[in-house]
């Protein structure tokens, strides 16, 4: 789904900077803290091999473990995985994007010349992507074998971005392909760089309003952006996005089922142990479970999409 800076803001004729303080709306209680990251993916796929070949040569991820049910991949020079790949025998592949559940997770790199040069890989590949300037980062967007969305991005300098309002101006504007290959310079590309890591998650739910009591007033998330057409927009730390929610599927979609490919879960990393306790202290009071799993505490969204938080290794 896509939606033009005019769309949604017109002219934009009121906009001004986005200095620190100056845009989102806080949860009314518990507030993640500014130092919140996202950690690793675990997806279900059907194929262990296929998705690893993917994985490894189409995005540039280099696998660290791997037996016969599943393999960790991360980028080159890390030993830390954004991955995790478990095979299910039979399971199937999404046949569009009509599920509850993952739109995409989306994998940061660390400067705009890296986005260029994996422009000109994927330029040498046969892998269909999609792409879109978003005001605040620019974005393209494959899905796996197993039609798993996936988003690659580079985001631009936070002196750039601009509000209307407390509302960050974020929207899909046509990418300068011009200008991000001339940007990746003569450096070939040899993998996700160092300094590459998971930058947001962006998920089909049922109702944003549902998605808001539970990410932001629950988790402890502020908003963003809200008037993107049939999304909400989230994030900590004056961050664009670390959520994005869609009710693009459909009034009809469902979750996916037991034996279909998907995203088993996706991780925040904290600070330190306190954090950790007060997020799920604040999702119970606002009614949802949290339960502890070792030293991490694990939930789900009102749609079964699975969460995990943990102190920051």
């Amino acid at each position: 789904m896509g939606a033009t800076m005019r769309d949604i803001f017109g002219q934009a004729d009121t906009a001004a900077p986005a200095t620190p303080g100056t845009y989102g709306e806080p949860p009314s209680g518990f507030r993640l803290p500014d130092q919140v990251r996202l950690g690793p993916v675990r997806l279900q796929v059907s194929d262990l091999a296929r998705s690893v070949a993917f994985y490894q040569d189409v995005l540039g991820l280099r696998p660290l473990d791997r037996d016969s049910a599943e393999a960790a991949l991360a980028p080159h020079e890390s030993e830390i995985p954004l991955v995790h790949l478990r095979a299910r025998r039979g399971a199937r592949a999404i046949p569009k994007r009509g599920a509850l559940g993952l739109y995409h997770f989306a994998i940061l790199l660390p400067d705009r010349p890296s986005l260029g040069r994996f422009v000109r890989h994927l330029s040498e590949t046969s892998a269909p992507a999609g792409a879109g300037d978003h005001l605040v980062s620019e974005s393209l967007y494959l899905q796996d074998p197993d039609n798993l969305g996936i988003e690659a991005y580079a985001d631009r300098p936070r002196s750039t971005w601009r509000r209307i309002g407390r509302e960050l101006m974020m929207a899909t504007d046509p990418v300068d392909f011009a200008g991000l290959i001339e940007a990746g310079g003569d450096q070939l590309w040899s993998g996700m760089p160092a300094g590459t890591r998971m930058g947001h998650l962006h998920l089909h739910v049922g109702s944003l309003e549902r998605a808001a009591a539970f990410y932001s007033e629950g988790l402890g998330f502020d908003r963003m952006v809200w008037h993107y057409p049939g999304a909400l927009f989230l994030a900590g730390g004056g961050y664009h996005h670390h959520l994005g929610t869609n009710t693009w599927a459909g009034a009809g979609a469902t979750p996916p089922a037991p034996d279909d490919a998907q995203l088993l879960e996706w991780t925040i990393d904290l600070p330190d142990s306190a954090d950790v306790a007060a997020a799920g202290e604040s999702l119970r009071v606002a009614g949802f479970a949290a339960e502890r799993v070792g030293e991490d505490l694990m939930t789900r969204d009102p749609w079964g999409t699975g969460l995990r938080l943990r102190v920051a290794a």
